[in-house]
């Protein structure tokens, strides 16, 4: 049976992502800071645990890691999922205090997490997924933070790759595009705020860049995920792994 750790686990891709595990059988652990959300998460996923956690803040991990010890006794699968966007705003106008906790929070706090979990990785010869995004591909305007954190991501789990491939521990990095649900709503509506185009223009411009005219669903990505877990997907690492429609640029 897995034990699978997902941070930022409370909804979004997150969440889907924990339900799959759970549903093929594993014990997943899923940290969030959003303890409302956690509560919700906890009670429409049968067997699913979860405990508070900001990332950004060490003694939080260091909880964390104890109740993995407690709760799954070890680790086979780490999903980092936790990231967030920042304001939506140019270069110019994004404050230093913003731009910071992007950074700790998707970066660094992905690093601790990652660095408490290697030795019990290590043990079980497990698998490491971050979630980078699009915008690890591509620029983005007006996220330059976002941009660069999750451009950051790619460049952290190549390395990991590359260090942990002696200990049979794989590494890979999973990019959506454009993901149905309340955050996607959310990053239309700040692009819209700043375009003055309505939301209904700003999708339909998303779109027009992809293969397929449509927005993936969060269930696609963890499924994913899941296959990366997999014997075949174990022998994929260092990988940066688009599921984006097939965005034609860049």
């Amino acid at each position: 049976m897995k034990r699978v750790l997902v941070t930022g686990g409370a909804a979004g891709i997150g969440l889907a992502v924990a339900q799959r595990f759970a549903q093929d059988g594993a014990q997943v652990l899923i940290c969030d800071a959003d303890t409302a959300g956690l509560d919700r998460a906890m009670a429409a996923t049968p067997g699913l645990r979860g405990i508070p956690c900001d990332v950004s803040q060490i003694d939080e991990i260091e909880r964390l890691f104890a109740a993995v010890a407690e709760q799954l006794g070890g680790l086979d699968v780490l999903v980092n999922n936790v990231g967030i966007g920042g304001p939506t705003a140019p270069a110019e106008d994004l404050s230093s205090a913003d731009w910071q906790r992007v950074m700790d929070i998707n970066l660094t706090g992905t690093f601790e997490v990652t660095r408490r979990a290697i030795p019990l990785l290590k043990a079980s010869a497990g698998t490491i997924i971050t979630m980078s995004s699009a915008a690890g591909r591509y620029g983005y305007p007006n996220r330059i933070a976002y941009a660069t954190t999750k451009w950051g991501l790619i460049g952290f789990t190549k390395t990991l790759a590359m260090e942990l491939g002696a200990f049979d521990v794989t590494a890979n990095a999973i990019l959506p595009g454009a993901v149905g649900g309340e955050r996607f709503d959310r990053v239309i509506a700040g692009r819209a705020a700043v375009s003055g185009r309505s939301v209904q223009e700003e999708v339909a411009l998303g779109l027009a860049s992809q293969s397929l005219k449509r927005i993936v669903p969060p269930e696609h990505v963890a499924d994913l995920a899941l296959f990366l877990t997999t014997p075949a997907g174990r022998s994929i690492s260092g990988a940066a792994l688009p599921i984006d429609c097939d965005l034609q640029h860049g």
